[in-house]
């Protein structure tokens, strides 16, 4: 049938969202090539893997580099069309089409703009001017919540702006976790059995926020513990912050963690404090098993937990706001079981079974 590209900052990013379309294109006759950033890793249904030094910083040289390599790559191997994914990578596979006299069809899903209207006005205008001078070659541009839809549509910065329910969660991915499993966890990690678990897991950056998560936990009572996963280069400091707010002994920092559906069990709650998100896989998984939430009310978290009042939303940064709220959860169990179900049914429309055939027919739409 023709070939297809899909490039993102991270072959992570590709092999946690969207191997299951790689498997779609493949089966129906496509060949399907990645091109990214960072260390390479094997992803199946992909006929080729392309390293490209793209760099966080967008005015590093060595994106100037990555341009031309991606441009080079997409003349040899005269692709139909790309699908781009991750802001600095869609913003340089774009750069390296601008101009080609015979280019393909150009896809840009949006995982989520990094501004939003309370973004400082400089860095939104960067960021937006990026998209913008982009737009002439994005024929469609896919979004995943209602400010970025808009926004889009507004500034014209596709061809064609179109919104989807996220790439949707995998349910087989998702098991059942024996209750036993969840009790396990929490014994190894030292939690007294009447602890109240909150659960945030993420990376740790100024974007996440965790922070405000540990200033809310000193103000909560001593049955009330922190799991925070991940790393980052905000780790460091969010350690010495707990230690100073003295609420070290109920923080645990297990690091990159991998088994997340024994971490739902093990937990009694979810929580964030996201500056800005897309559509976030954690709350969305967090719903999947009925884990009450407790969030930041920012785009993303606003659409999944708003409409339907699946979780409980609080000002961003205000760390005595979240405090109240997980307090509303350790005192009312029918407030937790409430949410539980409601969040349940809250997230059908975000599986994969219910998303792929949409984002598929996107792409059909742009291939016929």
């Amino acid at each position: 049938m023709g070939r297809i590209l899909f490039v993102a900052s991270t072959f992570s990013h590709i092999r946690n969202f969207h191997l299951p379309y790689l498997k779609a294109l493949t089966e129906q006759g496509w060949e399907v090539d990645v091109a990214c950033g960072g260390a390479v890793m094997e992803l199946p249904h992909a006929r080729k893997l392309y390293p490209i030094p793209l760099e966080k910083s967008m005015a590093s040289p060595k994106n100037v580099t990555a341009t031309r390599q991606l441009r080079r790559l997409i003349r040899e191997n005269r692709y139909q069309l790309i699908s781009c994914h991750t802001a600095l990578a869609s913003f340089f596979v774009r750069l390296a089409v601008m101009g080609m006299r015979h280019r393909p069809k150009v896809v840009s899903i949006c995982h989520g703009y990094l501004f939003d209207q309370d973004t400082s006005a400089l860095k939104r205008l960067v960021l937006s001017t990026a998209e913008a001078v982009t737009a002439p070659v994005t024929d469609l541009l896919l979004t995943m919540n209602q400010w970025d839809t808009q926004y889009a549509a507004a500034h014209k910065l596709g061809k064609k702006v179109a919104y989807i329910p996220g790439m949707g969660i995998d349910p087989q991915k998702l098991p059942a976790v024996p209750p036993q499993r969840g009790a396990q966890l929490r014994n190894d990690l030292g939690l007294p059995e009447d602890a109240f678990v909150l659960l945030f897991a993420g990376e740790f950056s100024h974007r996440k926020s965790q922070p405000v998560l540990l200033e809310a936990l000193a103000q909560l009572p001593e049955q009330v513990y922190l799991l925070l996963p991940g790393q980052g280069s905000e780790l460091e400091a969010c350690q010495q912050l707990a230690q100073q707010l003295g609420v070290a002994h109920r923080v645990r920092f297990p690091g990159q963690v991998s088994d997340m559906p024994t971490w739902y069990a093990a937990c009694d709650a979810v929580v964030s404090a996201s500056r800005i998100e897309g559509l976030p896989f954690n709350l969305m998984e967090a719903m999947y098993y009925g884990r009450p939430i407790v969030a930041s009310n920012v785009k993303g978290h606003h659409d999944l937990l708003a409409p339907n009042q699946a979780g409980l939303l609080y000002p961003y940064g205000d760390a005595a706001a979240c405090a109240q709220q997980i307090r509303d959860l350790l005192a009312q169990p029918q407030l937790r079981q409430a949410l539980s179900t409601t969040a349940r049914q809250a997230v059908t429309p975000y599986l994969l079974p219910t998303v792929l055939p949409q984002v598929m027919g996107q792409y059909q739409q742009l291939l016929d």
